[in-house]
């Protein structure tokens, strides 16, 4: 077993990550809720194949996952949040100065590629490798920190798009990662442990799964997969699913801003419990606040608040399960692999689901599409039962 970094490493390298994914999270994943509108109307290249743009790097970030995992695998996290960083900024220059779509598009491979590297999952992996086993607590508290990415970067890119335009925005940003994140990466994350050397013809930890631990990580991409079609299905279109249901616009956003609260809120109760109960509890937890949360909306019971309070606190929780469970089913060595496989299916679905949820709506209206939205949450709900049977079994049967 390898050596976890030293106790007092730990509140240091948190607090840099957590700049680092507030940062890559805004300038990538969150980046065109703001900037998607003005770039359309400022180019004339159409909002669909400017939006287009950012599933094609969700696309790229699923596909070159396994590769990330691997990597971290080997060579520790350190190197590969610090490429993620500069393929980031290398993306949002390409950004800045594109002259035409084509190029506008091949920014946003780079920015795929810099996800992939740059995001929760490669920073989750680099937590196991640095801590082992004990890494959960460090992972909540990460995610307590990512948390903030959203409220801190969308004002912050309005007021940026308001004084420098777009183009001035992405370059800004590029520069936040080239003299800020970068800079925390190489200069606060420390070296992984080196990995662990076999005998020849054995064969690598990361590559061993017994057919319990199979099942286990189907499952949990199951899971993963029908997360990221509801919740970037449910940032989309929001506002749409509310105004079906006869709320104004005003309304819509005001029960929006529900989510953001109890999606902390929910964390922060999480790293109270310092890690004592299991992480299949934490994403019990989540899968039905978020199932509940989506079938209580779809109802039209006039609990709108209620319902994505229930949401919020859910997917708040599963950020954390995503993390948590994997290195408590698969332990610390093979955690990096198992992250990068994990990360594929998820972020393919998060490039598909915009596409899926508006050409939905064309064809059968908001309300339909969110009764599948909580259909989709509904089927979570048997993939967790079938996931506790297998590890509650494995785990009584000492695999």
């Amino acid at each position: 077993m390898r050596r976890a970094a030293p106790e007092l490493r730990r509140w240091p390298v948190i607090s840099a990550l957590g700049v680092v994914m507030i940062f890559t999270w805004g300038s990538t994943y969150y980046l065109m809720a703001v900037l998607a509108g003005p770039i359309a109307s400022d180019t004339g290249w159409g909002l669909w194949p400017v939006t287009g743009a950012l599933s094609a790097g969700l696309l790229v970030a699923g596909l070159a996952s396994p590769a990330i995992g691997r990597t971290i695998a080997r060579r520790g996290g350190r190197p590969v949040l610090a490429a993620g960083c500069g393929l980031i900024a290398a993306g949002l220059i390409a950004i800045a100065a594109a002259s035409a779509l084509w190029v506008f598009w091949a920014g946003w491979l780079l920015l795929g590629l810099g996800m992939a590297a740059g995001l929760y999952d490669p920073a989750f992996a680099t937590l196991g490798r640095l801590y082992g086993a004990g890494a959960r607590g460090a992972i909540t508290a990460l995610t307590l920190w990512g948390g903030f990415a959203s409220t801190v970067c969308w004002p912050l890119s309005a007021l940026m798009l308001e004084s420098w335009g777009w183009r001035g925005t992405a370059a800004a940003y590029a520069g936040v990662h080239l003299l800020v994140t970068l800079p925390l990466v190489l200069l606060v994350i420390p070296s992984a442990p080196a990995a662990p050397a076999l005998p020849d013809g054995l064969h690598k930890p990361d590559t061993v799964l017994t057919p319990a631990e199979r099942l286990v990580l189907t499952l949990m991409a199951g899971m993963l997969v029908v997360n990221g079609l509801i919740v970037v299905n449910v940032s989309t279109w929001l506002f749409a699913f509310l105004q079906a249901q006869g709320q104004s616009l005003a309304e819509a956003v005001a029960l929006g801003a529900l989510i953001g609260p109890p999606q902390v809120a929910a964390r922060v109760i999480e790293m109270a419990g310092r890690g004592r109960h299991h992480p299949l509890w934490t994403l019990a937890a989540s899968t039905v606040a978020i199932a509940a949360g989506l079938i209580l909306l779809a109802l039209g019971l006039g609990l709108a608040g209620a319902a994505l309070v229930l949401y919020g606190g859910g997917n708040g929780l599963f950020s954390i399960a995503r993390g948590a469970l994997p290195l408590a089913v698969f332990g610390p060595d093979r955690y990096p692999t198992i992250m990068g496989r994990l990360a594929r299916p998820s972020l393919v679905a998060q490039a598909a689901a915009p596409m899926l949820g508006a050409g939905l709506i064309a064809t059968a209206g908001a309300p339909i599409a969110l009764a599948v939205m909580a259909a989709l949450a509904s089927a979570a709900l048997v993939l967790l039962v079938l996931m506790w049977r297998v590890v509650r079994v494995a785990a009584s049967d000492g695999g």
